[in-house]
């Protein structure tokens, strides 16, 4: 039950966001969870400053998964997340913000898990 929700300050084209959610799809593997219940966000052109400047390339993402994974794996997947930006959308690693939050209560369909 994973939830990436990325925002972004470029503008990213439907055909960009798609590959990105595919890709982030497939690295979520990383964390031992599969793409099946995977939920993607993708807010573009949202503003971001970084020591106090406001950034042109930059992206704050939001990972969050039923359960936790090890310390190591969240290592990796901080480099994945920003590999991905930077070769989709041009977005420096440097200008990349990414945290986890492991929950244990989480909800679908009707009920909680």
């Amino acid at each position: 039950m994973p939830f990436i929700d990325a925002k972004i300050t470029v503008p990213v084209t439907a055909e960009k966001k798609e590959s990105v959610k595919a890709r982030l799809g497939k690295a979520v593997s990383i964390l031992h969870k599969g793409e099946t219940y995977l939920m993607v966000g993708i807010a573009d052109q949202y503003d971001l400053w970084l020591g106090g400047k406001k950034l042109e390339k930059g992206a704050y993402v939001e990972v969050s998964l039923f359960g936790s994974a090890p310390s190591s794996d969240y290592e990796k997947m901080t480099g994945e997340i920003c590999k991905i930006l930077s070769e989709e959308l041009g977005v420096p690693a440097a200008c990349v913000y990414v945290t986890y939050h492991g929950l244990k209560d989480w909800g679908w369909n009707g009920s909680n898990f």
